[in-house]
């Protein structure tokens, strides 16, 4: 006489009463896993994953995104020719930033110390521009309701931390596009 246990859509073990004998006690280390305990879902990349019922590891597939060339979108966007159209170019010949200016006040190794480059092809900053926008177009709406107006300078701090927060804040958006664009 042998036992069969069964399992319900549960996964409630249902023995089968025609065939049920106390004394027959089988293991569950030998039965067949469930299909669904084979799938192996992992966050990690590279990882090395060891799935029920196989033989075996198996290393998980490498999911990398190609890697962002900024100049190559630059020529692509045609940055530059929409630069000059725009006049951006001798405008900031006029304010005396040439770049021969550039060069000597070495902006392009400062930038490149502060990481402003590499920002630029990290996939994550214009999420964190973004968030940084909103949070500094929701300051200065909060300013103006929580700072009292009883003197003459929580008026001034009120109207300076507006003007503030909107334009930084929307420089924050527009930068999250451009370098969104530029990533694309």
């Amino acid at each position: 006489m042998k036992a069969m246990a069964l399992c319900s859509s549960r996964g409630v073990p249902v023995i089968d009463s025609a065939t049920y004998s106390p004394l027959l006690i089988q293991s569950m280390a030998t039965q067949k896993p469930l299909p669904a305990a084979a799938k192996t879902v992992g966050s990690r990349k590279n990882s090395t994953v060891f799935p029920l019922g196989e033989k075996g590891p198996r290393s998980s597939p490498i999911t990398t995104s190609p890697p962002i060339k900024l100049l190559t979108r630059v020529e692509q966007l045609k940055l530059l020719t929409k630069a000059e159209k725009a006049g951006l170019l001798s405008a900031a010949e006029k304010f005396g930033l040439s770049l021969s200016t550039i060069e000597k006040l070495g902006l392009l190794s400062k930038a490149e110390e502060l990481g402003v480059l590499s920002a630029a092809t990290d996939p994550g900053t214009p999420g964190v521009l973004l968030s940084l926008s909103l949070v500094l177009l929701l300051l200065g709406p909060s300013c103006v309701y929580l700072v009292p107006e009883d003197y003459p300078w929580q008026i001034a701090l009120q109207v300076a931390v507006a003007l503030l927060s909107v334009v930084a804040g929307s420089a924050a958006f527009a930068a999250s596009n451009f370098v969104s664009n530029l990533q694309k």
